[in-house]
């Protein structure tokens, strides 16, 4: 079975700002790519993100975006970890789907597939799930309370 996995989280913001935490690059790098993101997420356009604590800005394709609904973007994994895509380049497809609750809170759904069977896929995907889970939490610690929960996190 190949590597696949969802994480989700609630914020207590309505949707539209839980949404725009997401595709503005000057938001999301308050919360999570801490050195910073080039590019406001927009179906077709490619933009990098960098983080501090994992040097190396690095190419997010976004494939589709639908406002308050869900993005989809690709970004590259090692060729023996990550399968090809259709266009034959080793990416993964993260889901990012977003959904207002009726008590005024977004639930924000996170779900990567595309690695490969193998230990090195199933690696990958873990680490990749671990960073997920953390931008979740980063985005409910920053929206709701004004605080940078990444800072001074991973080193």
């Amino acid at each position: 079975m190949k590597p696949k996995f969802t994480v989700a989280g609630r914020i207590a913001k309505p949707l539209s700002e839980v949404f725009e935490a997401v595709v503005a690059p000057g938001v999301l790098s308050e919360y999570f790519t801490t050195g910073g993101a080039a590019g406001r997420l927009e179906t077709g356009s490619v933009v990098t993100w960098d983080f501090h604590d994992f040097p190396g800005a690095f190419p997010v394709h976004v494939v589709e975006v639908v406002q308050d609904r869900h993005i989809l973007l690709r970004w590259d994994g090692e060729a023996d970890a990550v399968l090809p895509d259709v266009e034959g380049r080793n990416r993964t497809l993260v889901t990012l789907a977003f959904e207002a609750l009726d008590d005024g809170r977004t639930l924000v759904q996170i779900s990567e597939e595309g690695w490969s069977d193998t230990p090195e896929g199933l690696k990958a995907s873990y680490g990749n799930c671990e960073g997920w889970t953390g931008m979740l939490a980063a985005m409910k610690a920053w929206l709701e309370h004004g605080v940078k929960l990444r800072e001074g996190f991973y080193k």
